[in-house]
């Protein structure tokens, strides 16, 4: 599979909201559904640091980068955090999440960023397979506070 990889665009919310449904079913995430309203928003607003972008073969989405370009206290240029990266299963292991973020490390470098990071479960295999082709997991722990 040769991808396209693009920004989104309205007419891909449908597409979109199918693959981000899955990618919530595989975290076992449950969003209710003005969250995933406010986050398409957000990607198609050009004032939001939060953007996405898509893995197209022969038209037909497969795959996406949920991203959030933001300052930070380490560098004096900003970065990207890939916060959610996920491939239609029927579509893994065809280098379509390589291409998304080879696309993005290519950005990167174009948009100056200081760094790209990311997570994931450290159950994850199959995505930390290739994940370890970039980096090396830094053994940072994280902690989340919810507000109650």
């Amino acid at each position: 599979m040769s991808p396209v990889i693009r920004s989104a665009l309205p007419s891909d919310e449908a597409e979109w909201r199918r693959l981000w449904k899955g990618y919530c079913g595989f975290y076992g995430a449950e969003l209710a559904p003005h969250v995933t309203d406010r986050t398409w928003k957000r990607i198609l607003d050009p004032d939001s640091a939060v953007m996405c972008i898509l893995a197209v073969v022969e038209g037909e989405i497969l795959g996406f980068a949920n991203c959030v370009v933001h300052e930070n206290t380490w560098e004096t240029q900003p970065v990207c955090y890939l916060e959610d990266l996920y491939v239609a299963p029927a579509a893994r292991g065809h280098g379509l999440g390589k291409a998304l973020i080879d696309w993005l490390r290519n950005a990167m470098r174009a948009e100056g960023w200081a760094r790209l990071y990311w997570m994931t479960a450290a159950d994850n295999a199959r995505a930390r397979q290739l994940y370890d082709r970039y980096a090396e997991a830094d053994g940072f722990v994280r902690y989340v506070v919810r507000q109650p």
